[in-house]
């Protein structure tokens, strides 16, 4: 059984911080800036003070290479190299992650018939994070 699934469900937030994403994604936060160095796909927004705040696709982008690379045995450019070939460092490949991570257990309530008030629609956030890729690449 994989690792990934025993990581902690991702919250219906907008953006986390680098302390968050560590603790939901299961590695150190020096770890996390370094993987920005080594996967130019992976950009937090940075704000006041340096300090940087991950969105969902990272967090999903993120989890994928500490599988690739703790589970799977991949050096940091055989990641890259699968990554790239998976897709997944392309627009499409981003776009592929997120629909499959939005309606992933992540995002399902857990009782049936119980409401899903205030969590979001799956297809809605896609498209809000479609928007906020287009309008990073501007």
């Amino acid at each position: 059984m994989s690792q990934v699934s025993t990581l902690p469900a991702i919250p219906a937030k907008r953006y986390f911080t680098i302390g968050e994403v560590a603790q939901l994604c299961g590695v150190k936060p020096h770890v996390l800036r370094y993987w920005e160095q080594e996967f130019t796909h992976l950009r937090p927004v940075k704000r006041r003070g340096n300090r940087r705040y991950y969105q969902h696709h990272e967090l999903l982008m993120i989890r994928r290479i500490r599988e690739l690379l703790y589970e799977e045995g991949f050096t940091i450019q055989g990641a890259r190299n699968r990554l790239r070939e998976n897709g997944a460092l392309t627009g499409d490949g981003v776009a592929q992650a997120e629909e499959t991570e939005l309606v992933s257990a992540d995002w399902r309530v857990d009782a049936p018939g119980m409401q899903t008030a205030g969590v979001p629609d799956s297809r809605a956030v896609r498209q809000e994070l479609l928007q906020i890729r287009e309008l990073l690449s501007l």
